[in-house]
C-alpha cells in the first residue's frame, strides 16, 4: 500500500505541476518508452544472474504487500522460542525432535503461523535446533556458523537489489539516448516549418524527461524499499540468533526470550510487561 501511495504522489506531483502549462499528449510517447525501458531491461538482463532476475522481479512486486516482519511476527517468534525452550528444558531436547523434523505438522509450530508459514525462517530455526539435538551445544561455534549463514543470506539478498539500483543509474543515460535519436530525426525536418521542428524537439526532450523520472521517481525508490525490507528480515534473523544463543548459554526460557526481545527493533519491540503477559497467555 505504501508503495502505491508513493507512486500516486510522484505521478500526481509531476503532472499536477505540468498540466496547467502544457498538454498531456506530448508526454505520451510509447516509442520513447520502448527505447528507454527496453534498453534498461536489456542491460539488466545482461548484467544480472538468472536467479537474481527472478528474485528482483518478485521482490519489487512484493513491495505492494505490507512487510511480514511486523510486531505480531516478532511476538509470535518470541512465543515460539519460549515454548520450544520450555518444552526442551522440562522434557529434554529429544522431546522437540518431532516438532523440528516436521514443523508444518507440529501443533507447537502451528500456534505461530507467521513463523511457520515462512519456510526460510522455519528452516533456519529448525536447522539449528536439529544441530543442538544432535549434540552441537558450543555457543561460540554455533554463533560463528549463524553469522556465516546470515552474512551469506544477506549478500545473496543484496545482489538483485544492487542490480535494480544499477538500472536506476542507467535510466537517465537511456533517456539521453532516446533524446539524441529524437534530435537525429528532427534533423530530417529542418526544411519544415518552425512548429513542426518544435514538435519533434519536444518529443526528443520527452525522452530525457522520462528517463530521469523513471530513475529517480520509481526504480531507485524500489531499490531503496527492497533494501529496507532486507534489513527488516535481517533483524528478524538476529532475534532468532539471540534467543538460540541465550538458550545455549544456559539461561531459563523466559530469560532467553527476554534477550531476544531486546534485539527487536524499537518500532516492533514489545515492552517487558507486554511480553510477560503474552507468554502467560500461551503457557
Amino acid at each position: 500500500m505504501k508503495a502505491i501511495i508513493g507512486t500516486v504522489v510522484v505521478v500526481g506531483s509531476v503532472l499536477g505541476g505540468y498540466l496547467p502549462h502544457g498538454s498531456i499528449g506530448i508526454l505520451i510517447q510509447p516509442l520513447e518508452l520502448v527505447i528507454i525501458c527496453g534498453a534498461a531491461i536489456g542491460a539488466w538482463v545482461i548484467s544480472t544472474p538468472g536467479w537474481a532476475l527472478k528474485k528482483g522481479f518478485s521482490g519489487a512486486l512484493g513491495l505492494i504487500k505490507p512487510s511480514p516482519f511486523d510486531k505480531e511476527a516478532f511476538q509470535q517468534l518470541l512465543g515460539l522460542m519460549f515454548k520450544l525452550f520450555n518444552k526442551a528444558r522440562r522434557e529434554g531436547l529429544m522431546s522437540i525432535e518431532a516438532d523440528v523434523e516436521d514443523p508444518h505438522s507440529s501443533a507447537l509450530f502451528g500456534e505461530f503461523p507467521k513463523v511457520m508459514n515462512d519456510h526460510h525462517v522455519s528452516d533456519f530455526i529448525t536447522d539449528y535446533l536439529r544441530m543442538m539435538i544432535s549434540g552441537a551445544t558450543n555457543p561460540y561455534q554455533i554463533e560463528d556458523l549463524i553469522n556465516v549463514e546470515m552474512e551469506s543470506h544477506h549478500h545473496e539478498g543484496h545482489v538483485p537489489i544492487a542490480a535494480i539500483a544499477e538500472v536506476s543509474q542507467a535510466l537517465p543515460a537511456m533517456g539521453i539516448v532516446a533524446a539524441v535519436m529524437g534530435i537525429i530525426i528532427t534533423m530530417s525536418y529542418l526544411d519544415a516549418g518552425p512548429l513542426e521542428i518544435a514538435h519533434h524537439m519536444s518529443v526528443a526532450l520527452v525522452g530525457t524527461f522520462l528517463g530521469i523520472l523513471a530513475a529517480y521517481g520509481f526504480v531507485a525508490p524500489i531499490a531503496g524499499a527492497m533494501t529496507a525490507k532486507l534489513d527488516e528480515e535481517a533483524a528478524f534473523y538476529t532475534t532468532i540468533k539471540t534467543c538460540l544463543l541465550a538458550n545455549l548459554n544456559g539461561y531459563a526460557p523466559q530469560v532467553a526470550v527476554e534477550f531476544g526481545r531486546k534485539s527487536v527493533p524499537s518500532v516492533n519491540r514489545m515492552s517487558f510487561k507486554e511480553l510477560d503477559e503474552y507468554l502467560t497467555t500461551i503457557k
